[in-house]
């Protein structure tokens, strides 16, 4: 009884798409401008978007200036978007704009062209232009639209780019440091300038707490290849950094680790002193 069910679905989804495929075919071939719009909204309508974008495409310029145009490129454009062209669906969302920057549909438009480019933005150990043409662009929108029922949704893509960047500042801090002790400690002080330089540019991150521990570390290191004379005020200015950590993350996740280093710099710098 099951299996007959089941069957009797198969047929009914494949006969289905069978006449929405012979439609298509119609429409894609008919001269008829209504019928090719008509099949369009329909496909539309149903989530059917590449077939839709097919038929929009075709009919899109021969609606320039006519009531209905504006509806055929929001669709248009959103079909691009559906399909998960996105860099195409940026385009046309801001064609859409430009042709009509009074419509009912300019604020979705808009918001949806910068998304386009969220959805652009790859992941954080790659270049990252897109993602700052993206965060551009979805700053644009929350300046222009502030009250808008997408900027919510705006700050949160705004932030979660912002974070990825920020993470690939701190990936590339560390990663001097992890080189530095385990390859070559000539680029310690490249490693300290870097995890400064995060600091600067994002003093908010969530990457904060890590960044300082590895300013500790980093210090830790170059206390440990300085030469004699240098030495003792390398292990203070380590010292300085272990407190700055403890200041702000009084409990931090690396407690451990930054007890044992500060305890050893207390004993160099003891046998120094002797």
């Amino acid at each position: 009884m099951f299996l007959n069910k089941r069957l009797a679905l198969i047929v009914l989804s494949i006969s289905l798409s069978l006449v929405s495929c012979n439609e298509y075919q119609k429409a894609l071939k008919s001269t008829d401008l209504k019928v090719k719009y008509d099949a369009a909204e329909n496909f539309y309508k149903e989530g059917n978007y590449r077939q839709a974008n097919r038929l929009f495409e075709q009919i899109a310029p021969k609606y320039v200036g006519k009531p209905q145009g504006e509806r055929v490129l929001f669709f248009f454009a959103d079909s691009y978007y559906k399909i998960e062209d996105y860099n195409t669906a940026g385009y046309q969302f801001e064609r859409f704009l430009k042709s009509y920057p009074n419509s009912d549909k300019a604020i979705e438009a808009a918001f949806y062209s910068a998304k386009s480019y969220y959805e652009l933005s790859p992941e954080y150990s790659l270049d990252q232009t897109d993602t700052n043409k993206a965060l551009d662009k979805l700053q644009n929108f929350i300046n222009a639209y502030g009250e808008s029922l997408f900027v919510q949704e705006a700050n949160i893509l705004a932030k979660e780019l912002s974070v990825k960047k920020e993470r690939k500042a701190y990936e590339i801090a560390r990663q001097y440091y992890k080189i530095a002790v385990g390859f070559d400690y000539t680029i310690l002080f490249a490693a300290e300038e870097a995890l400064s330089n995060f600091l600067v540019d994002f003093p908010g991150s969530p990457f904060r707490e890590d960044v300082f521990y590895y300013q500790f570390a980093t210090a830790n290191s170059i206390a440990d290849y300085s030469v004699l004379e240098k030495k003792a005020a390398r292990i203070k200015s380590a010292q300085d950094s272990y407190k700055t950590l403890l200041k702000y993350y009084p409990e931090t996740k690396y407690t451990k680790e930054v007890k044992d280093l500060s305890a050893k710099l207390v004993k160099d710098l003891t046998n120094l002193t002797k």
